[in-house]
């Protein structure tokens, strides 16, 4: 089969080319057993930006964004090749203590997933666990104020998390991850359980967020990623009919406005245009 070229145009955007960089990856590939799920991916991602990952379903998009932060340790039969720097240092090597990945580059899931306790008790726990020695009421108050929630949260702190909507949940999960002091935070499409009140408030929470924290979001809401991203990657999937398989290969990566207004390969201006996924 023959290999897609990928498109990177710094030309396009200086402006980026200049930032300050977060992560650079270099020929990823992610396997689970034999199965290529992702291949050759090679990209920068800027500090204090936000990067959309967009493309249709099996792409590979949780994939990649979960090999950021060694999430795919997780699974017994992964394997990662390639190699991913976090501001320059091989996030693989092992040395690396996977752990402290995890606590500096935080990560909110597709659904909110609050601990069964208190709302107040959500948010200390993972500097609890840290070892956190200072004041935990500023520290909690702080990470819900970072998180747009404070104001609806106060005056029930001690209450279970469980008793708040789902767009109050995805907040505090928020507001739970900016407690360790993370530097990146991750989000695996965040919105995607959300109705469009909660999700605009999300949205509007990323862009506060991103003053302080490089955000790496999947989406599949493309609306979404024109809305909130600086740069956008599109992925797409190669299929292997006769084993049914899917492996994601990244097609473009440029900044948003060209990834949705000039795109330089069709199959990105097919994508975004809607003439297919």
């Amino acid at each position: 089969m023959t290999q897609p070229e990928i498109h990177v145009d710094v030309s396009r955007h200086e402006g980026f080319a200049s930032r300050e960089l977060v992560f650079e990856i270099k020929d990823l590939s992610v396997f689970y057993g034999p199965f290529k799920a992702v291949r050759d991916i090679t990209l920068d991602i800027g500090k204090s930006a936000i990067t959309a990952l967009i493309g249709p379903s099996g792409c590979g998009k949780t994939t990649f964004i979960r090999c950021l932060n060694r999430m795919n340790d997780l699974i017994e039969t992964a394997r990662v090749e390639g190699e991913i720097k976090y501001h320059g240092v091989n996030l693989y090597d092992k040395k690396v203590d996977a752990v402290e990945v995890r606590r500096r580059i935080g990560m909110v899931f597709q659904k909110p997933n609050p601990f069964p306790k208190s709302i107040y008790d959500n948010v200390a726990f993972g500097p609890k666990i840290s070892g956190f020695k200072g004041n935990m009421d500023e520290l909690v108050e702080q990470s819900l104020q970072k998180a747009a929630l404070w104001d609806e949260v106060k005056d029930r702190l001690k209450e279970s998390a469980m008793g708040l909507s789902g767009g109050q949940q995805q907040r505090l999960c928020i507001a739970r991850c900016v407690a360790v002091q993370p530097d990146v935070i991750l989000m695996d499409e965040p919105c995607s359980a959300l109705d469009p009140i909660a999700t605009g408030r999300i949205e509007d929470l990323m862009q506060d967020l991103k003053e302080e924290y490089s955000i790496v979001i999947v989406t599949h809401n493309m609306q979404q990623a024109a809305r909130v991203s600086d740069m956008t990657a599109f992925f797409t999937a190669e299929v292997n009919e006769q084993q049914d398989r899917r492996t994601g290969v990244l097609v473009e990566y440029d900044k948003t406005e060209n990834i949705f207004q000039t795109p330089t390969d069709e199959r990105t201006e097919n994508y975004v245009t809607g003439r297919f996924g």
